[in-house]
């Protein structure tokens, strides 16, 4: 049985270096992309406080198509380019965005979020997939929560 429950009072570096472990020990041997996907997805939800939301979004020729999640009902496809994620895929950088609703071309699929973190997952230099944060909360996420699912889509990049 596996039990990764952090610490509330635990300081956001260090969640997120627990965060990561977690995650190799979880996803280290198993191929499954799927299986991992939704055991990570699961463990950004214990690990991230505030979501309403978590979870992957996957480059499918010219589009992203939901994978696995923790939230409300979502957008199955997402064009490249388009919305905080298809932005994040086209350019392979992170965007950390305080308020999507100020985000040109947002793309609403709940409309509790107001704050989203997208980290592109890249394999060989391409973008395969997108880790997807929303918040209820503007400017939830900080350079420190960037920095954070940074490391954990470095980490897993070749487990997806």
């Amino acid at each position: 049985m596996f039990d990764f429950a952090p610490d509330a009072t635990t300081p956001p570096a260090e969640r997120y270096r627990q965060l990561a472990d977690a995650a190799d020990a979880l996803t280290q041997g198993e191929k499954d992309s799927v299986a991992n996907m939704a055991n990570l997805a699961a463990l950004m939800w214990e690990y991230v406080p505030d979501l309403n939301w978590a979870g992957f979004y996957r480059v499918v020729g010219e589009e992203l198509v939901l994978g696995p999640f923790i939230g409300r009902p979502a957008c199955i496809r997402i064009p490249i380019g388009q919305g905080v994620c298809g932005t994040a895929a086209e350019t392979g950088e992170t965007q950390r965005v305080e308020d999507v609703h100020a985000f040109p071309g947002h793309i609403a699929c709940d409309a509790a979020s107001q704050s989203e973190l997208v980290v592109p997952i890249l394999q060989s230099g391409s973008v395969i997939a997108v880790i997807d944060l929303d918040a209820p909360t503007k400017a939830r996420f900080s350079v420190e929560d960037a920095e954070g699912i940074e490391t954990l889509a470095n980490r897993i990049a070749d487990r997806i």
